[in-house]
């Protein structure tokens, strides 16, 4: 195990990665203890049984890395959070995926963690003890940085006998198109809507003035996260937001003890604006309504569950994993849909 910090280490280690085709590769971020979420580590295991740590907070220049990278098999269990990071945090682009989790899902596997598969091929049992440490914090702990190999030290020998499952079960082409699909969606932003990223949980029990209230509460909250690049739950929690909007509906003004005084001039500030708002401003809560399903679209998603639900059953497989709920939802009601919403080996099981 190797802790790469330097360009020359990077350069080095990045020239052995050559002679591979497969290499795992996993990473961690900060998003528990940061505003901003940026990647923290990068580790990385070759066939060889060398493990290889690196550290981005460096100014390491990964351009040749992920060159090479992309170029090879990587392996991952479940593909999507450690591809965005990549992709944000070094700008990494990936070639051919092979995703751990994927493949777990479509052998008929019920408990596909990581660590879960751990036990169940190797009878090795994970520690759990820095799934929540601060990762961008150092210098890093032997503990940590034994806990991080551990997300990459099984994956290629797990993903062989993954594929031999897969194989053996005639289902390579559904796992193929799968990570297809993954690598494609971990590619695209996820753009969030500013009229419903403020209406946290619980926001329901407000109207009027106390929706202004919240929007404006919660507009300042990010912002005092942002400066501190913490997370908002650390500035305010959403219970409290509402809490204080609530009071703002009955005239009252209602602010947590625990908040600092320099916070909280800056809060009751807010607030006072908030409260000015005029009638005419305050936003609407809108009601989701949600159109009645024709009994014509009825009879078609009973029909499409109850056949998604004997083919599953008889592949041993989930039944969320051959066809999600919202998929056959939609298809139910827009049937011309059916080639953008489910995959290929999904269709043709399905007779779709």
């Amino acid at each position: 195990m190797q802790l790469i910090t330097t360009n020359e280490s990077l350069a080095e280690w990045t020239q052995a990665f050559e002679k591979f085709d497969t290499i795992a590769i996993d990473t961690e971020g900060d998003s528990l203890h940061c505003y901003f979420e940026k990647l923290c580590l990068v580790q990385v295991s070759v066939p060889t049984n060398q493990n290889i740590l690196i550290d981005p907070l460096e100014p390491l220049d990964f351009s040749r890395f992920n060159e090479v990278l992309s170029h090879c098999r990587i392996i991952l269990h479940g593909c999507d959070y450690d591809l965005r990071m990549l992709r944000r945090g070094v700008k990494f682009v990936p070639g051919d995926v092979f995703d751990t989790y994927l493949a777990a899902r479509l052998i008929g596997l019920k408990d596909v963690s990581l660590a879960s598969l751990v036990k169940k091929f190797f009878q090795i049992e994970l520690p759990k003890s820095s799934q929540k440490a601060n990762w961008a914090r150092r210098p890093l702990t032997q503990t940590m940085l034994e806990y991080a190999v551990n997300d990459t030290l099984y994956l290629i020998e797990l993903a062989e006998r993954l594929s031999e499952e897969l194989r053996k079960k005639g289902r390579w082409n559904w796992f193929h198109e799968s990570c297809r699909k993954a690598v494609v969606a971990a590619a695209e932003d996820r753009e969030k809507d500013p009229e419903r990223i403020w209406k946290v949980s619980g926001s329901a029990v407000l109207r009027g003035r106390g929706l202004a209230v919240l929007r404006s509460l919660w507009y300042w909250r990010d912002e005092e996260a942002q400066k501190a690049d913490r997370p908002s739950f650390q500035i305010l929690r959403n219970e409290e937001l509402i809490e204080i909007a609530r009071a703002a509906e009955e005239g009252k003004v209602r602010l947590p003890g625990s908040i600092s005084s320099s916070r909280r001039k800056r809060l009751k500030a807010t607030l006072a604006d908030a409260l000015e708002i005029s009638e005419s401003e305050w936003p609407a809560r809108v009601e989701t309504v949600r159109t009645r399903p024709t009994n014509e679209q009825e009879q078609r998603l009973d029909q499409l569950k109850s056949r998604r639900d004997r083919i599953a059953q008889d592949l041993n497989l989930d039944p969320g994993v051959l066809a999600p709920k919202q998929a056959l939802e939609r298809i139910s009601r827009e049937p011309e849909s059916v080639e953008i919403t489910l995959m290929r080996w999904q269709r043709q099981l399905l007779g779709l």
